[in-house]
């Protein structure tokens, strides 16, 4: 049985999920999610909770690009690896990227499905000095995969046959996947996603924890459902960012060569109340759907599916490294030991020439006992001097052979470790030049930030001050505003015995009259034109044929 510890790394979130491969069934066997401030330490804790110390590890790349080329499909695969290093330098040129060693690259041919003539490469590329932090977070792991997210997710599900979809993958930024009759055709990245409405929510909670629950607890009301704001105040973090996705799987929908029946929501942002609904109302001609896992048997697992559904990108990384997806597109090279490993596996074997057929006993009899005897044959039997029997011949032969197959492997060995040095040192160089750049960088960063914070502290300073100076003015005017709007609205049969400025922008109206009635109007104008803030009135009191009653609210200074 395989297995594989998938890890989806954020900015300050891992989803993992360890999935076992037994022939062609896939299980989950566990899964979690976890916010960390130490990446090593989070990693460390997972493995050892998941008792994976010799597993396989499946990652995520981080801030990868997607690049599409059409070739023609008659070329040859080395003339098809030329276009598209052709293509790539000419996208290095066009983006003045003088340095093109400083990139990664993989790349993956799909069919054009806009002219059968052509082939259609999407090639990921990714900064050399990116890809090298994501692999020192697992150095002293088994890392088996690195993995663009993008395409990795397809691997999450099987899709019908002829099918056209989207994988929309809402994590720290959202990724949309085109999958066109089970065949991967473009992805593109956006950057609204999870991380815009956790940072929203975590100004006000102070805690990404509960800003993450607080999204699982969230339910977006349709347009036919009255929404009660008061219980769901973070609502107003979240739907902007879903609207500009929105947007976005609209475009593609609307752009798309060929008619999209269904589109996946995944990642973060989907475990939501409501999400699929809120995104059919602007895509009427798709089925939205929540992507559920293939592997999860929902009549056995007592788990609930949304549990699932947060983890979909851990799961989809493990899966691919256990042999689904796209093969090409992973980035962990092999290392010295896997090729020694697939040099010892070799057939290394010498051709020799057949034995002549032994006479019968004599001949016969010295093959079968040198078989038994070959490891106890002892330095005497080794002798050069006179003519050698055919069991000194053998021995010769298979000594011959070890040491040419030693020979080999020292020559190999050593031709790999000086590719290795060699590849080390120009990655020293590399890093060594990217640091010093860095370094630099930083230094202006630093000047930067301290000039900003005395910007900062200046513009507080006159906002202070601004502040101050129309609050003057706002006193000033707003009570002979008030006194002027309530001339225009009080009844005829109400009189005013006393308005006071309590404190700050309370104000209290003491006001009679001869009926209710006319008391009840003159409130609810003074609510309802917004003459007052907050306003609230206290039970009405009656002294012979006057009904007086007591009027409090706020200032509105900001409508005078």
């Amino acid at each position: 049985m395989q297995n594989c510890l998938g890890i989806y790394i954020e900015n300050n979130l891992i989803k993992y999920a360890k999935v076992s491969k037994d022939r062609d069934t896939f299980k989950v066997d566990a899964f979690g999610i976890r916010f960390f401030d130490n990446l090593n330490e989070a990693i460390k804790k997972i493995v050892e909770e998941t008792y994976s110390f010799t597993t396989p590890i499946s990652i995520n790349l981080a801030n990868e690009q997607y690049l599409y080329y059409d070739i023609f499909a008659l070329l040859s695969k080395n003339d098809i690896q030329k276009t598209v290093e052709t293509e790539f330098e000419t996208f290095c040129d066009e983006n003045k990227y003088n340095n093109q060693k400083a990139f990664e690259t993989r790349y993956a041919l799909v069919s054009n499905v806009q002219n059968k003539e052509r082939i259609k490469a999407i090639q990921v590329i990714v900064n050399k000095i990116e890809l090298n932090k994501q692999k020192q977070y697992l150095e002293k792991h088994n890392l088996s995969g690195i993995l663009p997210i993008g395409t990795a997710i397809a691997s999450i599900t099987r899709f019908e046959k002829k099918e056209n979809v989207l994988i929309v993958n809402m994590e720290e930024k959202t990724t949309i996947t085109t999958i066109y009759d089970r065949q991967i055709y473009n992805v593109e990245t956006i950057d609204h996603g999870s991380q815009e409405v956790l940072e929203k929510i975590n100004r006000t909670e102070n805690s990404m924890s509960k800003a993450y629950e607080i999204c699982k607890g969230t339910t977006i009301y349709t347009a036919n459902v009255i929404d009660d704001a008061k219980e769901q105040p973070h609502l107003e973090d979240i739907i902007p960012t879903l609207y500009q996705i929105s947007q976005k799987i609209k475009e593609i929908v609307d752009e798309s060569p060929v008619k999209i029946s269904t589109v996946y929501l995944t990642g973060t942002l989907s475990v939501i109340n409501n999400v699929d609904l809120y995104f059919q109302e602007f895509l009427p001609s798709a089925d939205c759907k929540i992507l559920k896992p293939s592997i999860v048997e929902l009549n056995v697992t007592q788990i609930n599916i949304k549990d699932y559904i947060e983890v979909n990108s851990a799961i989809s990384l493990a899966m691919q490294s256990l042999g689904e997806g796209m093969q090409s597109l992973n980035f962990r090279k092999p290392n010295f030991m896997d090729q020694v490993k697939q040099l010892l596996n070799a057939d290394v074997s010498i051709g020799k020439k057949k034995d002549k057929p032994a006479k019968e006993g004599k001949g016969k009899g010295k093959t079968s006992k040198l078989a038994g005897k070959l490891p106890k044959i002892s330095l005497g039997d080794m002798s050069m001097t006179g003519s050698l029997d055919k069991t000194e011949v053998m021995l010769i032969r298979v000594l011959v052979a070890i040491i040419l197959i030693n020979i080999i492997f020292v020559v190999f060995s050593k031709v790999l470790y000086g590719q290795m040095d060699k590849k080390q040192k120009e990655v020293e160089g590399l890093i060594s030049s990217e640091n010093a750049q860095i370094g630099k960088i930083n230094t202006d960063i630093n000047s930067l930030n301290t000039k900003n914070t005395k910007y900062t502290s200046l513009i507080e300073e006159l906002k202070a001050i601004n502040d101050k100076i129309s609050n003057i003015a706002e006193m000033k005017n707003s009570i002979p505003n008030l006194l002027n709007r309530i001339m225009y609205t009080i009844p005829e049969g109400v009189q005013l015995t006393s308005i006071q400025n309590t404190t700050g922008k309370k104000i209290s109206i003491i006001a009679q009259a001869s009926d209710y009635d006319q008391l009840g109007y003159f409130i609810a104008k003074i609510k309802v034109s917004g003459i007052l803030n907050n306003a609230v009135s206290s039970s009405s009191q009656k002294s012979g044929d006057v009904v007086t009653v007591t009027i409090e609210g706020e200032l509105p200074w900001e409508k005078f």
